[in-house]
Order: structure tokens, then C-alpha cells, then sequence
């Protein structure tokens, strides 16, 4: 898919441009400008999981982009509920229905059916959280953090520490990016996924080093000068930590750890780690953190992911100085906390460019919850856990066939779109994966192929819009909340012509608007409601076949 062609559909797009082929020299300044469907819609579906009638509703009558912002950026209070045994037998005594998150330690057979059970629980739980999102960013931060500090359940493999690691992502998701750095260096899931259990001071494993340097604060950029030697004695800062299966703790052993001093290179200022005994040696990672966070390049490093995930996978060298440099100087003096940073880039004139507010491919993730969510798909209640896990599950294993299976990214450096270039978030789309993006929707708005009689209930949705009975109005409005980029008049036309007007005169508009009145006026009866239904479901599988419906 090629984002310039959609740049094509609409002369006004090009109106605003002020480089060549989506280029922007707009920066980080406040937004300005009018707050109107566009803005509110661009901003709850690159903060949310898709954009619902009443989600736009909200966001339009708290008044200002500023109080918008303010309350998606609202960190969430409580926990969601832990997963629970959806799968019956369980080795360790857990009831149906009871989280196994704190269960004992299990000696585990070669096929491990429990682990595989509570593997499939966990995603399960996962996607319903995302699916029962509030209005904030939270959820999507979690997501963003995932892909960041990867871990994989198949590596992994006890469950109790992959939830744990979820738990710890969650707590610190729009906090300061240095305290969740820490905590994820001592999640057990993270010391299982990279060796960090093992490493010791007779034999440092290098392996969550690297990842510490490479992937998770400094990156590979052109001013990423860490060497192998800070690799080496960051391995060493790292000895001594364990974990146990009983507790599903992490601790420190000093007497596995590496007293002895650690130098670095002139990147980090050649500055040194005193070795120390004892306790206090786990304080070590404190200073190498600190040596870590002192260089500038860590604060460019996930602005520029942050940028990615929420904007758009070009950076060139305008956005690198206009937003990249003063985002990270706004990190670094805010002492890498993240909410300050997500402030000013959902609040700048950047983010509200037309080049950014339509050039994102939608993730499977993205694309499987926010079409469940924008169309309000009903689940079974948590309570009857058997069928909502169920349900839960359909959606995760359609989000996985498309390339993105939460709990599981393929590599350390997480999904391939999200860094690999030159295509980024164009191998989401593929002669595999559109189809099953398409046979989603159609499943869902026909009401059929889902458990559970999942499907997209067209007339609620049709009904929440602002005229659903004036044809004209009821396709701007549809289009105007599920599409991110202009449509040409031939297309609407159509949809009204030949879809809701079922090839009547183009000037027959009363044939849609009687119906949908006899609808309302006699909702009980089947075959008034079969005609509007039957239109609608027509047009809404329409629109979301259509290639536009994939950005974001």
C-alpha cells in the first residue's frame, strides 16, 4: 500500500502541504487551529483503539484540544482484573474461574499442556482489556512498551512471570521511562528472556546487556558511538540476579555478582562503576543507568520510537530538528518522565498536520480491537469467563494471523513494521493478511463465522450519528469517523445511489429517510427492519473492504 496515493484522493490535501509527498517542516508548537470532527476523530484514534460515536461525542463536548489531550493522557488508577482458569484441569489446584497468576510452581512435562492453557488464557485477558479500554492512552502505552521491551511467552514459559511482566509495564506506562528501565532489568520474565538469571561473576552473560544498549535506551543510530567494552562491563554491573519460582520474585545474590570496577567508554564519559560488595552492589545498577541516561542520544532514541508508534515512520531531517531534538530536550529536562513528552506532541501543531492525520497503517492490533471498539461489538460479560475468553480469543487469533500475536512478537527488537525499513508499516499489508482484515469486518457486519454472535450491530451504530435519516448525512458521518482521508463525491454518491437508495433516482432521498422512519417508528417489526439493516450492512462492509479503511 502506498501511502501517496492516498494523498492523491483529495486537491484540498495538498492545499495545506508544505513539502512534497506527506514532508512537514511543522513543529512542536501549539496547535492553533480549528478542533473540529477531523482533529477530535485523528487524535482518539491515534491515543485509542478505534474511535466510536460516542468516543467522538465526548471528546467534542469537553471543548478544547487541550482538555482532550489532558484527559486521554490520564494515567489509569486500578489494575484490570488478572486472568483467570478458563481451561478446567489445572495441575496446581486452581478452581475454574480463579486467577492461577499466584499459583505454586509446577514441575512441567515436555508439552507443558498447563503452560500452553494459561498461555492462551493470558492473550485471551490481554485482548479483553484492550477490547474494555477507557478513554485513555494507557492501553495503547502498554502496547508500545510490549513491542519495546519485548519478552515472549514461548521463550519464557511460566506464565505467572509473563503476567507479572505485564503488571509491570502497566505501573509504569506513563511514568518516568527510567524508573520502568529499572524495574524491567529486574522482571524475572525479562531475566528468563535474556539470560539475565544466569549471568554471574564467573561467566557474565552478555545478552541483556546488549539489548539494554542496541534496543532498549540507546538504539543503533548514526550517534550511537557504546562499545563492545560497554556491553562487557555493563554484563558485569548486571551479575548476581535470580529468580524464584516459588515466590515469582527477582532478588539479588551478591555473592554471584562482580565487585570489581567497571569502566566505560568516552560515549558515556568514561566514566566508572565503583564495584561493591556485599547488598550494595545491586546499587550498582543505579549508576549504570545513570551513566546510561546522561547521554542526550537515550532521549532521541524513544522520541523517535514514540514518534513511529503515534505519527508516522519517516523521520527525516526536518522532523529530526522541529520535533525529535526539542521532544527529547523536553524528556531530558522533565527527567524522563513520559507524560510530559506525549503532552506536547499530542498538543502541537505537528501532530495536526493533514500530511500526519492520515498516513499510519492500522497494526493488526489496531485494526482488530478499534473495529471491535468504533462499531461497539458486544462480548459476554468477564463474568461468564468460558464464552468471554472464548470470544476474546477469536479476535487475538485474527489480530495473530495478521501478523501481530500479542505476548509473542517475533524478535527482541519486537514487529518488523514498527523498525524495519524501508517499509515500516507497509508489511502489515500483504496479499495474506488484507484478506483476513477483510473477512474480519465481513464476519462481524454480516453477523456471522464469530462465536458467541459477535458481529457489528449497524442500526445502534447508525443510530448514535447526528441524522441517520437523511441519506447524505448518514454517509458524511460514517465516513467522517471510520475513514482518515477525503473520498471523492463519485464514491459517496454511490453509497447513496446505489447502496442505501438501492439504484432509486439520485434524487429520491426520501426512499432512505421513509424507511429508516418506519424502522424507528415500528422497531419490532421484521420487515422494516430488514430493509434499513439490510443497506446498511451492505454499505458499512463496503467502506471497511475499501483500502482506506486500513490507515489511521
Amino acid at each position: 500500500m502506498d501511502r501517496r496515493q492516498f494523498l492523491t484522493l483529495s486537491p484540498t490535501r495538498h492545499k495545506t502541504a508544505k513539502a512534497p509527498f506527506g514532508r512537514t517542516d511543522s513543529g512542536i508548537a501549539p496547535f492553533t487551529g480549528a478542533f473540529d470532527t477531523a482533529q477530535a476523530v485523528h487524535l482518539l484514534k491515534r491515543a485509542l483503539f478505534g474511535a466510536s460515536p460516542a468516543d467522538l461525542s465526548w471528546a467534542k463536548g469537553l471543548g478544547s484540544m487541550d482538555q482532550v489531550v489532558d484527559a486521554l493522557l490520564t494515567p489509569l488508577a486500578t489494575m484490570p482484573s488478572p486472568p483467570v482458569n478458563n481451561y478446567g484441569d489445572d495441575a496446581t489446584g486452581i478452581a475454574p474461574g480463579a486467577t492461577w497468576v499466584n499459583a505454586p510452581a509446577y514441575v512441567r512435562m515436555e508439552d507443558d499442556p498447563l503452560g500452553q492453557n494459561r498461555q492462551r488464557s493470558y492473550k485471551a485477558w490481554w485482548t479483553g482489556v484492550m477490547l474494555n479500554q477507557t478513554r485513555s492512552i494507557h492501553e495503547k502505552m502498554v502496547l508500545f512498551w510490549h513491542n519495546h521491551f519485548v519478552t515472549e511467552t514461548q521463550t519464557v514459559t511460566d506464565l505467572r512471570y509473563v503476567y507479572k511482566y505485564n503488571t509491570t509495564l502497566r505501573q509504569h506506562a506513563l511514568g518516568n521511562f527510567k524508573a520502568l528501565t529499572k524495574a524491567i532489568t529486574k522482571d524475572p520474565a525479562m531475566l528468563i528472556y535474556l539470560n539475565g538469571n544466569l549471568n554471574g561473576k564467573t561467566a557474565a552473560d552478555e545478552n541483556y546487556a546488549r539489548e539494554l544498549h542496541e534496543l532498549f535506551t540507546i538504539g543503533k543510530g548514526p550517534d550511537s558511538h557504546y562499545t563492545e567494552d560497554d556491553v562487557r562491563a555493563s554484563a558485569r554491573v548486571l551479575t548476581g540476579y535470580r529468580v524464584d519460582e516459588n515466590t515469582i520474585t527477582s532478588h539479588f545474590d551478591s555473592t554471584q555478582h562482580d565487585f570489581t570496577n567497571k569502566q566505560f567508554s568516552d560515549f558515556y564519559g568514561a566514566k566508572t562503576v565503583t564495584g561493591k560488595t556485599g547488598p550494595a552492589g545491586e546499587t550498582e545498577l543505579d549508576d549504570l543507568l545513570n551513566i546510561i541516561f546522561s547521554q542526550p542520544e537515550c532521549a532521541k532514541f524513544i522520541v523517535r520510537k514514540l514518534y513511529r508508534f503515534f505519527i508516522y515512520y519517516k523521520i527525516d531531517d526536518a522532523v529530526e530538528q522541529n520535533v525529535i531534538a526539542p521532544l527529547a530536550d523536553i524528556f531530558r529536562t522533565n527527567n524522563y518522565e513520559i507524560l510530559p513528552v506525549l503532552s506536547a506532541l499530542f498538543k502541537s501543531e505537528h501532530f495536526y498536520d493533514p500530511l500526519n492525520m492520515s498516513c499510519l497503517i492500522k497494526s493488526p492490533i489496531d485494526f482488530c480491537i478499534g473495529l471491535c471498539r468504533e462499531f461497539s461489538v458486544v462480548f459476554p460479560p468477564a463474568s461468564d469467563y468460558m464464552n468471554a475468553y472464548e470470544a476474546w480469543d477469536y479476535i487475538r487469533d485474527f489480530a495473530g494471523k495478521m501478523l501481530q500475536n500479542i505476548g509473542d512478537p517475533p524478535l527482541v527488537a519486537g514487529w518488523a513494521p514498527y523498525y524495519q525499513e524501508p517499509m515500516f508499516h507497509e508489511m502489515w499489508i500483504n496479499t495474506d493478511t488484507l484478506p483476513k482484515r477483510n473477512m474480519l469486518s465481513d464476519y462481524l457486519v454480516q453477523g456471522q463465522g464469530a462465536p458467541h454472535g459477535l458481529k457489528i450491530d449497524v442500526l445502534a451504530f447508525a443510530d448514535q450519528l447526528s441524522d441517520p435519516g437523511n441519506p447524505v448525512t448518514l454517509v458524511k458521518d460514517s465516513l467522517d469517523l471510520l475513514y482518515r482521508v477525503d473520498v471523492s463525491d463519485s464514491l459517496r454518491s454511490f453509497m447513496k445511489n446505489s447502496i442505501l437508495l438501492s439504484g432509486q433516482s439520485p434524487n429520491s432521498d426520501y426512499y432512505w429517510t421513509d424507511a429508516w422512519q418506519a424502522y424507528k417508528g415500528n422497531p419490532g417489526d421484521a420487515a422494516t427492519r430488514t430493509v434499513v439493516e439490510s443497506r446498511l450492512k451492505a454499505m458499512y462492509k463496503f467502506i471497511m473492504d475499501l483500502s482506506e479503511y486500513q490507515l489511521s
